[in-house]
């Protein structure tokens, strides 16, 4: 078994090594896991009390100031995809339309920008501005 481990390390390693067919490196993923952000705003609105957006390693947990929402994600080509997103399910007074917004812009694969501590997230009908926690 000891045999069948190392051979099977080091294809692994060289794996990771691997370049595209043109002789490029890959282009890497943002990093994202395991960070914490702020909104600051949503449809360049600042949001009516404390929103945040959290990417742990395997879930994303954001909340507009009322509700959680969460889900699975991944970056594919510059893109964030979030699914299935749940949310928990209470009103709160002057809080909803930026609740929708965020809810709407997580399950629309926005385009995510990353600028040392700032996040931008977009899609054709909603942005949300972050600078990280």
């Amino acid at each position: 078994m000891r045999k069948l481990s190392i051979p099977l390390a080091l294809l692994a390693l060289l794996a990771g090594c691997a370049t595209t067919s043109t002789g490029t490196a890959p282009t890497p993923k943002l990093v994202l896991a395991d960070s914490e952000w702020r909104v600051t705003t949503i449809d360049g609105t600042p949001p009516v009390g404390e929103a945040s957006l959290a990417f742990r390693p395997d879930r994303l947990v954001a909340s507009a100031g009322c509700n959680r929402l969460g889900g699975t994600w991944s970056e594919n080509a510059g893109k964030l995809v979030v699914g299935p997103l749940m949310s928990t399910r209470m009103f709160c007074e002057g809080k909803m339309e930026q609740e929708r917004a965020l809810s709407d812009l997580l399950g629309g694969e926005p385009a995510v920008t990353l600028s040392g501590d700032r996040l931008s997230l977009r899609t054709t009908a909603h942005a949300v501005e972050l600078v990280r926690k």
